[in-house]
This record gives C-alpha cells, structure tokens and sequence, in this order.
C-alpha cells in the first residue's frame, strides 16, 4: 500500500496559501495577494538564514521571490495563482517561480535602469544584478522562471 503523506500543519495551510516544508526549502502554492506576499516574504528569508546562508543573500533571494512573483501579478492579475519553490545547498539559493501565463515571457524595458522617469521596468535588472544567467521555461501549466543565487 502506498504511504500516506500527512497535510500540511495549519500554520502553513490557509485558503490560497499552502506551504510544503522541505529539508532543502519549500514549496509554496499561493494566489498572489499583498497578505500572501508578506508571508512568502518572510519565509524565503527564514528558509535562507536557516540554511546557514548570510542575511544579505536572504535579502536577495526575498527581493527576487517579490520581483518574480510581482511580476505575475502584473501579467495574470490579482490573487493569479504562482507556485514559489525555494531550493538551497551550501553554495547556492534558487528561486523558482511558476505562473500559469506561458505564452507572454519577460521583456526588458528600454529605459536603463537608472531612469528617474521609469514607472516601472527595473525588475529585470535587479533579476540581472543578483542572479545572472536567470532562466524561463515554458511548461504544460504556464511557465517557470529560476534564479539562481551564489551563497558565498
């Protein structure tokens, strides 16, 4: 008989929120909204730091969640659902995040990312800045976007 996996402890689980507790980090299957945001913030910097990573890339990889996740927003709209998955090992943090658009892929604006004018169009450089080399999937369901962030 196949075995049966125990859900998710209360103060993990709430409606459009579920958070799966991993060894190596989490998976956390959430509709974007600022309240679910607050708290995926919150445990991207608790995974990070208790990984044995330094605050500064526990920042990082929480400004990056944000970016990405906010990111989703702005494509699919309010409470859109993402999957933030968070992998870390002793040299690096990845950040995962999955939408269900997978036909519309980031673009860089053309204004440079100093402009005072830009309303927006600064989030792809931050991406740039902290996790060179980031990629987008296309998958069955949307699309995934992987940063990866060195710990050293």
């Amino acid at each position: 008989m196949p075995e049966v996996l125990a859900p998710a402890p209360p103060e993990t689980a709430a409606r459009g929120f579920y958070l799966s507790p991993r060894p190596d980090g989490f998976v956390l299957h959430m509709y974007a909204s600022a309240e679910h945001l607050v708290a995926m913030r919150a445990f991207v910097f608790k995974a990070v730091t208790s990984a044995g990573a330094p605050e500064d890339v526990a920042d990082a990889a929480r400004l990056v969640a944000s970016e990405l996740v906010g990111n989703a927003v702005r494509l699919c709209g309010p409470h859109a659902p993402v999957v933030v998955l968070l992998t870390t090992t002793r040299h690096q943090v990845v950040v995962q995040v999955h939408d269900p658009e997978p036909t519309t892929l980031p673009t860089r604006s053309t204004e440079p990312p100093n402009n005072p004018r830009a309303a927006t169009g600064r989030g792809l450089w931050i991406l740039d800045a902290l996790a060179p080399g980031w990629t987008v999937t296309p998958t069955p369901l949307g699309k995934h976007i992987t940063c990866t962030l060195p710990t050293t």
